[in-house]
């Protein structure tokens, strides 16, 4: 089954959070750290990801 990811803001860090999930899977200091670990997940569950206040360039 396919889990969509989300980075989120998670108080002055960021998470990554399955779809539907209470808790983080991870949380880190960095959008760009959090979107990184998001892409890994989405990739082995070829699922998708959604970024809050997406603010990265261009990787």
């Amino acid at each position: 089954m396919k889990k969509n990811q989300y980075v989120v803001k998670h108080g002055n860090k960021w998470a990554v959070k399955g779809e539907g999930n209470m808790r983080a899977t991870k949380v880190v200091h960095t959008q760009a750290e959090a979107i990184s670990i998001a892409r890994d997940v989405t990739k082995n569950k070829h699922s998708e990801m959604r970024v809050q206040d997406q603010k990265v360039s261009s990787m």
